[in-house]
């Protein structure tokens, strides 16, 4: 029974990897990671990083493979993410200053 171990174990981290494509589809076009927090896609992909560190100093090929897989989707969507905001913040409109020179002046009076 043991033997089937590493096999249950593949097919365990294939089918749990797979979870990570379906938001990659939605995070690929643009603009469609809003729901997404930056946080927790950085903290998810440094962590399945460092498993798979652990996994290749213990030799456990499960575990390089099924964090190797999940890994790169979430650096994929994080990559997304990144993306996204950066376009957010190139179309945010910046104070003109001429605004700036009103809000000091108005300061100012106060």
């Amino acid at each position: 029974m043991s033997s089937l171990a590493p096999y249950i174990g593949g097919i365990a981290a294939f089918l749990a990897s797979l979870s990570y494509v379906p938001q990659v589809r939605k995070a690929w076009p643009r603009g469609s990671t809003a729901d997404l927090s930056l946080g927790m896609l950085t903290a998810l992909t440094l962590g399945l990083s460092l498993w798979i560190v652990y996994g290749v100093m213990q030799g456990d090929w499960v575990i390089v493979g099924s964090n190797l897989v999940g890994a790169a989707l979430a650096g994929i969507v994080l990559g997304c993410k990144v993306r996204d905001l950066s376009l957010t913040q190139e179309r945010q409109p910046r104070p003109s200053v001429e605004t700036i020179d009103r809000g000091r002046s108005h300061v100012k009076e106060r």
